[in-house]
């Protein structure tokens, strides 16, 4: 279930090495690392069966449809099998939904047959019916998963909002849990309330049972 992350802005060149290889060793779903790492890590996990997966418009999501889709294009060429986009969050609160819904489907067309598109909606800044408007627009558009955080805003993933995005988009697609899952006993709460994936850079702390003191 275990997305391994590594996303924060110095993160080097041995941080992600030393990533993939305990993604390999534990075998988890796959590493999730900033789009000038797809190259590195898709090359460390050749045959692994781990996959990559990178984030587009993050962490802001306040980049244009266009680029978003352009990013995703490429980071599939360098070897992403796995995207994790950021919605336009202005543009969800301001009730424009036919643009959140064109910026998601951007992303998901241009990953359609290459990679799975997940959706981050940042729901600490949301209201709870923001986040209905956002699960339903992400099923509309036709993304594999819905995700609550990208672990560089105000707050992570709650028990709560897991079973909220799971109630709304149904058992068929995907919703992962990320930002503040540090322990075995989060990362099966979070189960509990639906959630089929867990983005985390505590991966190895959550599967031996211990409690790590990480942001994301």
């Amino acid at each position: 279930m275990i997305d391994h992350t590594a996303l924060k802005a110095e993160t080097t060149k041995e941080q992600i090495e030393a990533l993939c290889a305990e993604a390999n060793e534990y075998k988890f779903a796959s590493v999730c690392v900033n789009p000038t790492w797809v190259e590195t890590a898709a090359e460390l996990l050749k045959g692994s069966g781990v996959d990559v997966c990178t984030v587009i418009g993050f962490p802001l999501g306040a980049n244009t449809p266009e680029v978003k889709a352009f990013e995703t294009t490429d980071a599939i060429n360098k070897g992403a099998t796995e995207v994790d986009m950021v919605i336009n969050i202005a543009a969800l609160k301001a009730g424009n939904d036919e643009l959140v819904e064109r910026d998601i489907r951007a992303v998901v067309e241009a990953a359609k047959g290459k990679a799975l598109t997940k959706v981050i909606f940042e729901t600490c800044l949301l209201t709870d019916e923001e986040k209905e408007r956002a699960c339903r627009l992400s099923v509309k558009a036709g993304a594999d998963f819905v995700k609550t955080s990208t672990g560089f805003s105000t707050g992570g993933a709650t028990v709560e909002d897991i079973a909220l995005m799971r109630k709304v988009v149904g058992p068929e697609i995907g919703v992962k849990a990320s930002g503040g899952v540090r322990s075995l006993a989060d990362a099966k709460a979070m189960s509990e309330a639906g959630a089929t994936r867990i983005g985390a850079s505590s991966g190895v702390s959550i599967v031996n049972g211990e409690t790590s003191t990480s942001d994301y």
